[in-house]
C-alpha cells in the first residue's frame, strides 16, 4: 500500500502523493473506509479513480454522486448502470437501499451527460428497476429519453400510452413508432394523432401491429399525405378493400407494385391490373397492324439462326428496314428469351416503355428500340421514347425489369 495511506480510519491521506492516492482509489483491495475518504479528495483524478472502482462502498458512491465535477458523476453513473445486471437476487435489497438510490439521484442530475450515460447503459436491459426506466423515459431532453423510448423492454403498452398522452418532447411518438414491436393499442394511438411524421414511421415499421380498421382510417387520410403511400402499399398484410382504396390515390409505379402482391385475392389483382392499364393510357380497343399468321415459322427460323451464331443487331435492323414485322418479333423474342406473346402484348398496348425494355433485355441498342417503336407500335414521333444523351436507354435497369414484369402479368 502507498506510503501515508493505510486501511485505518483517521490516517492523514494528504501525506501520500496524488499518484499513490489514485492507485489506492482504483484498487479493489483498499479498505472501504479509505475509499470513502478518497471520495472527497481534492484531486479530481483521485475521485475519478474511486468512482470507477467496483469495490467502492455505497457510502462513497453517494458522496461521488454529488461531486462538483460532471466527469466524476458520469464515470460513477456508467459504473453503477453497468453493475445492475450483475447484481444477484440476494443483493436486491441492498441495491434498492443504496446503489439504486444513488442511481436515482444521478438520474435527477442537472447535467445531461450524466443522465444520458445511464440511459445508454440500461436501454436494453430487462432486469433493472422499472421506476428508473420510467424516470429516464419521461426526461424532456431527447438524448436521454430516446434510447429508453426506442429500446427498453420494460415499457409496457400502458407506459407507452401514458407517454404518448403526455409526451416529454416532440419526438416521442416518432421514437415509439420505431420500436422493434409496437402493440396494436399503441399503434392506434399514434395513428389517431396529428403527428404525420410519426404515422409515416409507424407505417414503415413492419412489426407495428396495425389493426384493419386503423389501416382503413389511415388510407382514408392518405390522399393528402403522399409520403404514406409507399409504406401503405408495402404493409405486410393488406385486405382487398384496402388495396382497392389505395388504387384510387397512389402513383402509377405504386399501383403496379400493389398489383403484384401475392397475398391479395385473384379478383382484386385483376381489378388492380385493369386500373393500371387505364392509368398507363391503354385504349380499350388498341389498334395495330394485324400480325401475319406465320409467326411460328419465323420463331423457328430465329431459333435456328441463334443456334448457328448469336442473333445480332444487323439482322434485326435489316428486318426493320424491310418492314418484316413477324421476323422482328421473332428475333426480339428469341434474343430476349421471352415468349413472343410479350412482344405482341407491348405492340397491342402500344406500350413504348415495355417494348424498349424488351429490346434492352435482348441486348440490342436504343437505336433499334427507336425504330421498333414506329414499326411495331405504330407510334407517332411525338410519342416515341427517346434515347438519353449519348444514345443510351432512357429508363433505369430497375424500371425496365418492372416494365417487363408488367407485360408478363397484364391481361389484355
Amino acid at each position: 500500500m502507498p506510503a501515508g495511506i493505510t486501511n485505518a480510519p483517521g490516517v492523514p491521506l494528504g501525506e501520500a502523493s496524488e499518484a499513490a492516492r489514485v492507485r489506492s482509489g482504483a484498487s479493489r483491495t483498499t479498505a472501504p473506509a479509505v475509499l470513502e475518504r478518497l471520495a472527497s479528495d481534492p484531486s479530481v483524478t483521485v475521485r475519478a479513480a474511486v468512482a470507477l472502482n467496483p469495490a467502492t462502498p455505497p457510502a462513497a458512491d453517494e458522496i461521488l454522486a454529488a461531486d462538483t465535477d460532471e466527469r466524476v458523476r458520469v464515470l460513477l453513473a456508467r459504473k453503477l448502470a453497468t453493475s445492475l445486471p450483475l447484481i444477484d437476487a440476494g443483493d436486491q435489497a441492498r441495491l434498492c437501499e443504496q446503489a439504486y438510490q444513488t442511481l436515482m439521484n444521478l438520474v435527477a442530475d442537472e447535467a445531461v451527460r450524466v443522465r444520458a450515460t445511464i440511459a445508454e447503459m440500461i436501454k436494453e436491459l430487462p432486469n433493472v428497476p422499472q421506476a428508473l426506466v420510467l424516470r429516464l423515459a419521461r426526461d424532456a431532453t431527447s438524448v436521454v429519453s430516446v434510447p429508453i423510448l426506442r429500446f427498453s423492454p420494460l415499457l409496457e403498452s400502458e407506459d407507452l400510452l401514458a407517454l404518448l398522452a403526455d409526451p416529454p418532447h416532440s419526438g416521442t411518438a416518432s421514437t415509439i413508432a420505431r420500436r422493434a414491436f409496437v402493440p396494436a393499442a399503441v399503434a392506434e394511438a399514434i395513428a389517431a394523432s396529428s403527428d404525420n411524421q410519426a404515422i409515416q414511421i409507424l407505417l414503415e415499421n413492419p412489426r407495428a401491429q396495425i389493426r384493419e380498421a386503423t389501416l382503413d382510417a389511415l388510407i382514408a387520410r392518405a390522399k393528402g399525405e403522399p409520403r404514406w403511400h409507399a409504406p401503405l402499399v408495402r404493409r405486410p398484410a393488406l385486405t382487398a378493400k384496402a388495396a382497392r382504396a389505395l388504387a384510387e390515390i397512389v402513383a402509377t409505379d405504386l399501383l403496379g407494385e400493389l398489383s403484384r402482391r401475392a397475398d391479395l385475392p385473384a379478383e382484386a389483382i385483376a381489378l388492380l391490373r385493369q386500373r393500371l392499364s387505364v392509368r398507363l393510357g391503354v385504349p380499350e380497343k388498341p389498334s395495330a397492324p394485324n400480325i401475319p399468321p406465320d409467326l411460328e415459322a419465323a420463331l423457328a427460323w430465329a431459333r435456328a439462326r441463334n443456334a448457328e451464331t448469336r442473333l445480332d443487331e444487323s439482322l434485326l435492323l435489316a428486318c426493320v428496314r424491310s418492314g418484316d414485322i413477324v421476323r422482328c418479333i421473332a428475333i426480339l423474342a428469341v434474343a430476349a428469351e421471352v415468349p413472343a406473346a410479350l412482344i405482341e402484348r407491348s405492340r397491342r398496348l402500344r406500350h413504348a416503355k415495355g417494348l424498349v425494355s424488351l429490346v434492352w433485355k435482348a441486348g440490342f441498342s436504343m437505336q433499334v428500340a427507336g425504330l421498333l417503336q414506329t414499326l411495331l407500335c405504330d407510334l407517332p414521333p411525338a410519342s416515341l421514347l427517346s434515347p438519353k444523351a449519348g444514345g443510351g436507354f432512357p429508363l433505369t435497369a430497375e424500371e425496365m425489369h418492372w416494365q417487363i414484369e408488367f407485360l408478363e402479368h397484364i391481361a389484355v
